[in-house]
């Protein structure tokens, strides 16, 4: 279960990133998320994927 608040969504996705995944498209294949949706979560808090740092900010 990921966390509904979107500053603690942030913080959960941010170390799932940096201690497991490579990419937020295999973040949210294995965690069977749907982009947009988190995507349009974070944007709504100000933050954006950054591919190259491979983290919301």
């Amino acid at each position: 279960m990921i966390p509904k608040d979107p500053v603690m969504l942030l913080s959960y996705v941010n170390m799932k990133l940096r201690d497991y995944y490579g990419s937020l498209e295999e973040l949210c294949e294995d965690l069977d998320l749907d982009r947009r949706e988190l995507e349009d979560q974070l944007k709504g808090i100000g933050c954006r994927y950054d591919k190259e740092r491979n983290q919301f900010q």
